[in-house]
């Protein structure tokens, strides 16, 4: 398993639907990629000025949003996920 390291999260993309709401398909090519994604695993959170550790917001397992152009997209075990900083994601749902 991958664990981050300080203020970085590992997240899966969420896929959205493959159909618009009239019906239509949309084709692997125009689809754009999601900015939704659930945390996979987390860091131990940054450290301070005093080197005291600041928690993390997030967990394992929340769905958050993200920016279009956050984190590093790697590859773990043939799985595709991204690896990002926790200022990357916007916000968490519930």
């Amino acid at each position: 398993m991958f664990t981050p390291l300080h203020d970085r999260v590992l997240v899966r993309r969420i896929e959205g639907d493959e159909k618009t709401s009239g019906g239509l398909i949309i084709p692997d090519r125009a689809k754009e990629k999601p900015q939704e994604g659930e945390i996979v695993s987390v860091g131990a959170g940054a450290k301070d000025e005093a080197g005291a550790r600041i928690a993390m917001d997030v967990k394992a397992g929340d769905r958050v949003l993200f920016g279009k152009w956050s984190g590093t997209e790697i590859k773990i075990d043939g799985e595709e996920l991204m690896i990002m900083k926790e200022s990357d994601i916007l916000g968490v749902l519930s």
